[in-house]
């Protein structure tokens, strides 16, 4: 923990239009990776529009590394259905927090992250400078599945002593 950069909120707030993996819905839970962290949400039985608002914190101490999603169907008798994946790096959103913002308008844009090949984005994500923290909030689309969408939100956890943010 001596290279901690801080730490980081990741609420999952919410799943859209998620695959159906049991007859006619799933109960998904989604697992959140980063290095040898792994995090996981609530089961939200029998949706495919789960509301987790569930937040996992992360401490970052390679801001290069990126987060990984992996949302599953809970089983009771056999293996949990996997649901799609989706990752995205926190590069942008770590260069906002090492500015240092202070005495700007809650609700300023700080910068925009464009969908690309190499994130999950379904849509421009902002991150912006909201009633003093650095706050990101996303949708990613899933990967290697029929469909379904993540929507988080990032905040950053500024702690005293760490190693620069």
């Amino acid at each position: 923990m001596e290279n901690l950069f801080g730490l980081l909120r990741v609420n999952v707030i919410r799943g859209i239009d998620l695959a159906i993996r049991d007859c006619t819905s799933s109960d998904p839970y989604v697992i959140v990776r980063m290095g040898k962290q792994k995090l996981k949400t609530s089961v939200v039985k029998r949706s495919v529009n789960p509301e987790w608002n569930d937040q996992l914190t992360l401490y970052i101490d390679d801001p290069n590394l990126p987060i990984k999603l992996q949302v599953y169907d809970k089983d009771k008798f056999s293996l949990d259905d996997k649901m799609g994946n989706a990752e995205f790096d926190i590069k942008a959103f770590v260069e906002a927090v090492k500015m240092r913002l202070h005495n700007i308008p809650s609700g300023t844009i700080i910068c925009k992250v464009k969908p690309n090949r190499e994130n999950c984005l379904s849509e421009e994500s902002c991150i912006k400078w909201e009633n003093g923290e650095v706050i990101q909030h996303m949708f990613l689309r899933l990967r290697n599945v029929e469909c379904g969408e993540i929507e988080l939100q990032l905040q950053w956890i500024h702690v005293p002593g760490s190693r620069g943010l």
